[in-house]
């Protein structure tokens, strides 16, 4: 059964600058750059019927490519910090696309994500990590900012392991309105058409 989740690519250039952030924090297990990416909507474990049915309607998604730049650094878990992850600057056209997945989500009366969307790129897991060294690490990189990029088109992921960080499988891509196909199939990390697959 997969477990899904829509989502963004990082185009290379952009998940070069957050390579450069791997490193210096002990308990830290970094994802790997080919599994970068921003979670728009996690599904969970879904049957094959509930998957296509998620598909069918992202299908009628219409909304316009657009640019952003992930900024800043941070940990979520403060007492006890469980993963590293890079941030987003402020897109409406961001919120208004994730906004339309949550509406398809409820339409198809799947359950609600109890997690508040705060749009990022994980970049760690932390295990044990010491709170204080958490803090260092941030603060030591907080003044982080990649160059701005398009966002031509959203996919739906999957993955089959039961610890998060990849590897993930991309089912199927919607280009944006207006999006720069060349360019975007150029994109190291993406396919060039993805299929739907059999569930």
């Amino acid at each position: 059964m997969p477990r899904l989740f829509t989502a963004l690519e990082i185009p290379r250039d952009a998940a070069l600058s957050l390579s450069l952030l791997r490193g210096g924090l002990p308990g830290a297990r970094w994802i790997d750059v080919e599994n970068y990416h921003l979670t728009l909507r996690f599904f969970g474990d879904v049957e094959g019927h509930t998957a296509d049915e998620i598909a069918n309607a992202l299908d009628r998604v219409r909304r316009p490519s657009f640019t952003i730049k992930l900024s800043g650094v941070g940990a979520f878990g403060q007492k006890k910090p469980h993963s590293i992850w890079a941030g987003v600057s402020a897109s409406p056209d961001l919120y208004a696309l994730q906004g339309e997945i949550e509406s398809i989500c409820r339409r198809l009366r799947l359950p609600p994500d109890p997690r508040k969307f705060t749009p990022h790129v994980t970049l760690a897991r932390l295990k044990n990590a010491n709170p204080h060294e958490v803090a260092h690490y941030l603060s030591a990189r907080g003044n982080f900012a990649s160059v701005p990029f398009t966002v031509g088109r959203f996919v739906l992921m999957s993955s089959r392991a039961s610890v998060g960080g990849g590897p993930y499988v991309i089912e199927e891509a919607w280009p944006l309105v207006g999006a720069d196909y060349d360019r975007q199939s150029s994109l190291d990390n993406s396919v060039s058409e993805a299929s739907r697959i059999v569930w």
